[in-house]
């Protein structure tokens, strides 16, 4: 694997190595939907987006080589979600909820599979093997390199997820301030995923250029994992952005040292008292020369008297001057609406400095670093 494909914030280079030449398709619009979705301004910035399509183009590029590596290894002819499932041995918070995934998307697929046949739901069909195959498929593979117990507790864990909820509640947070075309837009907004268009997918990743091509269910998991890596890159952009924002009541934002405000004081004292002496030394000086005669306040009658009145009445010069100043006030207003949604949005160095705190191992994000690295990358959804 070439080293400009290590790193997903290397510019260019990481988007020539993942992306093939000729490349036509692009995720950038619905990625501005997704990051909405996920607690971003409700117009996210494209050049933000387009940022975050080349972090997940590079980050599923990379899983899918190693993942054709380790299918070759075991001597297989196509990438199964074993083989992914495999990259994530090492982190079990996400393996847990992959494996909620799989459980969920068995239950869709035997609900769709009833409603096309017509038939009732039953409790013997909802058992089956051939129904629950992502499940079984998970459950034989982490049974298969499990010593110790701890993936299948995975397969019975019924705990709260940490990140889910968090995301719940920031999403319901947005909402309380909507009215209903902006809910609505928001709710067709979370309603998208990459395995909504599946086709689209693949071709963006290129799959038809491998030699070892993911199977129905490894796409599957790709495209969970793909959502993923944007719903964890939003939440780290949300956590720099926050913490890049000044804050009214921190102590800390204009915390200086004594010894400076001694020198500053004592700088300014002798500055001031040299100015005051050189003023009170010049006879020309403001200081010395003897106020001016104060003149009588202009009366009414001598306002209306002068030659340049301002025209009353329809088509006047005092109409016509204050229609200019609220269509002024108007572009103002909208040119200032427009900065304070640009300002709100994520911005790319929000991305870029998320990305760097969470690849470094020691810093603020490094309890939500992944365990798992290869050739000096980190991964955001494995």
């Amino acid at each position: 694997m070439s080293s400009s494909a290590a790193s997903p914030m290397s510019g260019s280079a990481s988007s020539s190595t993942g992306r093939a030449s000729g490349k036509s398709s692009s995720f950038v619009p619905e990625l501005q939907s997704m990051m909405f979705a996920l607690g971003d301004a409700r117009r996210p910035l494209h050049e933000t987006a387009a940022l975050v399509e080349d972090i997940v183009h590079t980050q599923l590029i990379n899983l899918l080589q190693q993942a054709a590596e380790v299918s070759l290894l075991r001597g297989a002819r196509v990438i199964s979600p074993e083989d992914i499932l495999f990259l994530m041995r090492k982190d079990k918070k996400k393996i847990r909820r992959l494996l909620k995934y799989m459980v969920f998307r068995d239950y869709k697929s035997k609900i769709i599979k009833t409603i096309d046949e017509e038939e009732t739901l039953e409790t013997d069909k909802f058992s089956s093997s051939n129904v629950n195959k992502r499940q079984k498929l998970a459950h034989d593979f982490l049974s298969s390199i499990d010593q110790t117990g701890e993936f299948l507790a995975l397969l019975a864990d019924d705990d709260v997820d940490e990140v889910k909820q968090e995301r719940l509640e920031r999403a319901e947070k947005q909402t309380r301030a909507m009215d209903s075309a902006q809910y609505s837009e928001f709710c067709e907004s979370r309603q998208l995923s990459f395995s909504k268009k599946a086709s689209k997918f693949r071709e963006w990743l290129d799959c038809s250029s491998m030699e070892v091509k993911p199977n129905a269910v490894a796409m599957e998991i790709l495209s969970y994992l793909a959502y993923e890596t944007v719903a964890q890159v939003v939440d780290l952009a949300l956590l720099v952005k926050q913490d890049m924002t000044p804050k009214a009541g921190d102590p800390f934002r204009h915390a200086i040292s004594a010894t400076f405000i001694q020198y500053h004081n004592s700088t300014t004292e002798v500055h001031l008292q040299g100015q005051t002496a050189a003023v009170k030394s010049n006879p020309d000086s403001p200081e010395n020369t003897p106020p001016s005669t104060p003149t009588p306040p202009v009366s009414s009658a001598q306002l209306l008297g002068k030659p340049h009145t301002l025209a009353l009445g329809n088509g006047g010069l005092g109409q016509e001057t204050s229609s200019k100043l609220k269509q002024r006030k108007r572009k103002k207003s909208a040119a200032a609406c427009g900065l304070e949604a640009q300002s709100n949005a994520i911005q790319p160095a929000h991305i870029r400095e998320a990305i760097r705190r969470y690849s470094h191992k020691i810093g603020p994000l490094s309890p939500f670093t992944s365990a798992y690295r290869r050739n000096g990358m980190t991964f955001l959804a494995c």
